[in-house]
Parts: structure tokens; C-alpha cells; sequence
């Protein structure tokens, strides 16, 4: 065990501490956030089994991104698609035996991997060149892309041009579980494709990124369109009712 290894091992263990103790917290504040209001955005569903059917296009299809904006909705949706393969094929290193579907998508990961640089580029090119989008673009913005556009790179130079020994890296991870730290491969590539990857996990809950959670807590998006069939109150409302 090197020191390396065991620095890059805690830091692990550091960032995906913040990381669910941050989502917890946050889809905790999101559950208890009281909706006094019947807001869905119209034509909204008046059924649950509609509303979940609405929810999933949303995040399938971002749905209401393609009524608005069919360019941001193509960049959009290929980043996140894109985005999608890549974590299926990450699993192969804490799966073990490796599981069918993931050994089937690994091939498909390395071209989300191109998909997803390709994605996030439209998205950044457009915080430049749309006038009204670059007015509201804060400093933080560009760094997120800019984090996610390198652990995209980083992690695409690893497949075509500076190889990784996975096998390592596979047994460091799964080392992890047991707390057991295996020797990390001291590639200086690799090293910061995880720094980086570590970096977003310890932002995550804290930043713009935290939508997709958020989703699916929009009174916006998740109430039923009954305003006139049943009444609306909010819970600490409905205690104050009571009493």
C-alpha cells in the first residue's frame, strides 16, 4: 500500500461521505418545503398514474426542454444519454462477477463517452454565444462545465491514448468496500480523472447539478390537476384545520 493510494482512498471515502449525507439532507429540506399552492404546469395530468407517466417523460425525454428550446434539448439530452452509458460502464469496476447488460454496454459506454464531451461543448459554446444566456452565467457555471468537460476527456485520452492498467483500478475500489486499501496505479492521468471525479462528487449536493433530484419535488411536475374535485392544503395547513 502506497501513500498515494491510501490519500486517494480517503479522499474517496470523504467524497462519497459528502455525498450522500449532502442528498440526503437535501431531498429531506425538499420533502418538508411545504406547497401551499395547486401549481402544475398546464395541460397538466389529473391523475397520479398521469402525473408518473408526465414525470417519466421528463426525465427520459425532457420534455418541456424540447418545447422550449430544440437546440439546448439536442445538447442536452446527448449529454445526459451519453452520460448514462458511461456510469453503466463504470460498473464494471464494482461489480464482481460483472453482470450481462453491463458487459453488453461496455463497448456503447466509450462512444457515450464522445457523446457526452459533445453535449457539454453546445452547452458551453452556448453560455457564450446567446447574448441573453452569457448575461446570467455566473463564474460557477463555466466551472462545472468546464470540471465535466475534463472528467469526460480525462477519462476518453484512458481509453485511446494513454491505457490504464482497470484491473488495478477495479481492485483498489472493490478494496474499498471492505476497507481494505489495494495499490492504485500512479498514472498520472488516471490520477486526475479521479481527483477531478472526486471533486464533482463533493459539489454535487451544493450545486446547480442537484435539478435531478429536485425534479421530481416541483410542485410544478409532481401534482395532480383536481383544484375543483378536491381541495388543496398543505400539511402544516391542514394541522392548523384541525386544531
Amino acid at each position: 500500500m502506497s501513500f498515494l493510494s491510501s490519500v486517494y482512498a480517503y479522499l474517496f471515502y470523504f467524497a462519497a461521505f459528502v455525498l450522500v449525507a449532502g442528498l440526503v439532507n437535501k431531498v429531506v429540506q425538499y420533502a418538508r418545503t411545504p406547497a401551499p399552492l395547486k401549481i402544475p404546469t398546464t395541460p397538466a395530468p389529473t391523475t397520479k398514474a398521469g402525473v408518473a407517466l408526465r414525470l417519466t417523460r421528463e426525465v427520459v425525454f425532457f420534455e418541456s426542454l424540447f418545447r422550449g428550446n430544440k437546440w439546448i434539448w439536442i445538447f442536452g439530452w446527448v449529454f445526459h444519454f451519453g452520460l448514462f452509458l458511461v456510469t453503466l460502464r463504470h460498473l464494471r469496476y464494482f461489480l464482481e462477477p460483472v453482470w450481462a447488460p453491463i458487459q453488453f454496454i461496455q463497448p456503447f459506454g466509450i462512444y457515450g463517452g464522445i457523446a457526452m464531451v459533445i453535449g457539454l461543448g453546445g452547452l458551453w459554446a452556448r453560455r457564450f454565444l446567446v447574448d441573453r444566456v452569457r448575461y446570467i452565467t455566473s463564474l460557477s457555471d463555466h466551472l462545472i462545465l468546464g470540471l465535466l468537460i475534463s472528467i469526460g476527456l480525462s477519462g476518453l485520452m484512458m481509453s485511446f491514448v494513454v491505457h490504464t492498467d482497470i484491473m488495478r483500478v477495479k481492485a483498489f475500489f472493490q478494496g474499498l468496500y471492505v476497507g481494505q486499501i489495494n495499490t492504485l496505479p500512479a498514472d498520472p492521468l488516471l490520477l486526475l480523472h479521479l481527483l477531478l471525479v472526486a471533486g464533482l462528487m463533493v459539489i454535487f449536493p451544493y450545486s446547480k447539478l442537484l435539478h435531478m433530484p429536485g425534479l421530481f419535488f416541483s410542485p410544478s411536475r409532481n401534482q395532480v390537476d383536481n383544484p375543483r374535485e378536491k381541495r388543496h392544503l398543505a400539511d402544516w395547513a391542514r394541522r392548523l384545520e384541525q386544531e
